[in-house]
C-alpha cells in the first residue's frame, strides 16, 4: 500500500470518527441560514413579503420575514436579503428626476439605477399599484372619454383630490396639476368627487372597486409612471433556485388578486396566511 493511499484512508478514518462522534453526541449538521425578508409595516409590504417567503418556502429555502421602518434602507446594510417593492417608486428613490414611465422602459431604468450590491428579480407584469385618476362618472361622459389621456385637454379648471398622505402625480402628459385637496379617507374623497366639490380625485389601481357614480380613468399610453411589483435582493447571496423562485411570482400574480388580499390584511387578516393560501391555489412548479 502507498503511503498516500494510507495517509487518505487515515484521513477519511479520522472524518467518519468525527462524523460517528457529533451523532452519538447528538449533535446535528446545522442548516442553511434563513433568507430574511424585508417589509414595512403597510398591508401591502407585509403581504407582498410573505409572498415572496412563501415561495423560497415552497422550494425548501428558511425563511423569515422581518419588519423593518424602509425595507431598501435594510437591504443596502445588508439586514434583510429580500425587499419588495413598486418599479416607479424605486427609480424615483434612485433618480428622482426619471422621465420613464411605460411598465418595461420604468423597470430597465430602475435596474439600471440600484446601488451597488443589489439586484432586481423579474417584475410583475399583470400585477400594480400606480395611481389612478377616477372622475364622476357625469364628467367621463360629459368629455366622451374614459382614459386618463383626456385629462390634458379639460386641464384648465381642474380640481384635484387625494387622501392625505397618499402619493400621487403632479402633472399628467403636459397639463401641470393645480395642488390636491386633502381628505381624510377614501370614502370622503369620493363624496367630494361626486359632489363636484373636485374634478379628479387620486385613487389606485390596487384599491378597492370605485362606488356607484366613478369612473376611474384607464391609462392605456402609459402617461402615468408604471408600479409593478417587484422583490429587490442583494448580489452574491442568493442562488440561482432562490432568484428562480422569486421570479415564480412574477408569472402568476395579478392587480385583481393583490387588491383582494390587501383587502384581506387591512381587515385583519395574517399576511403570512393569506400568502401562503394564495400560493397552495398557484404551485410555481407547474
Amino acid at each position: 500500500m502507498s503511503r498516500r493511499v494510507a495517509a487518505g484512508g487515515v484521513a477519511l478514518a479520522a472524518l467518519l470518527t468525527a462524523a460517528t462522534a457529533g451523532c452519538s453526541s447528538g449533535q446535528s449538521v446545522p442548516g442553511p441560514p434563513a433568507v430574511t425578508v424585508g417589509a414595512a409595516p403597510t398591508s401591502e409590504s407585509k403581504l407582498l413579503a410573505h409572498l415572496y417567503s412563501a415561495a423560497l418556502g415552497y422550494f425548501g429555502i428558511p425563511t423569515r420575514v422581518h419588519l423593518v421602518p424602509d425595507p431598501v434602507a435594510a437591504l443596502d446594510s445588508a439586514d434583510v436579503t429580500v425587499a419588495p417593492g413598486l418599479t416607479g417608486e424605486l427609480l424615483a428613490r434612485f433618480v428622482p428626476h426619471a422621465t420613464a414611465r411605460a411598465d418595461e422602459q420604468v423597470y430597465r431604468s430602475m435596474i439600471s439605477a440600484l446601488p451597488e450590491g443589489v439586484a432586481a428579480a423579474d417584475y410583475t407584469a399583470s400585477a400594480q399599484d400606480k395611481p389612478a385618476a377616477a372622475v364622476a362618472t357625469a364628467t367621463a361622459d360629459r368629455w366622451g372619454a374614459k382614459d386618463v389621456a383626456a385629462l390634458p385637454g379639460h386641464c384648465a379648471g381642474l380640481s384635484v383630490g387625494v387622501v392625505a398622505g397618499d402619493a400621487h402625480p403632479a402633472r399628467v402628459g403636459d397639463c401641470v396639476l393645480p395642488a390636491a385637496r386633502e381628505f381624510k379617507d377614501t370614502a370622503s374623497l369620493f363624496d367630494a368627487l361626486k359632489a363636484a366639490a373636485v374634478t379628479v380625485a387620486w385613487t389606485s389601481t390596487a384599491a378597492p372597486a370605485a362606488p356607484s357614480g366613478v369612473t376611474v380613468l384607464t391609462d392605456r399610453t402609459a402617461l402615468i409612471r408604471a408600479e409593478n411589483v417587484v422583490p429587490l435582493y442583494r448580489r452574491n447571496v442568493l442562488a440561482e433556485q432562490q432568484v428562480l423562485a422569486l421570479n415564480g411570482i412574477a408569472g402568476e400574480l395579478d392587480t385583481a388578486t393583490l387588491t383582494d388580499m390587501i383587502g384581506q390584511v387591512d381587515k385583519g387578516a395574517d399576511p403570512a396566511a393569506v400568502a401562503g393560501a394564495w400560493l397552495a391555489q398557484h404551485p410555481l412548479d407547474h
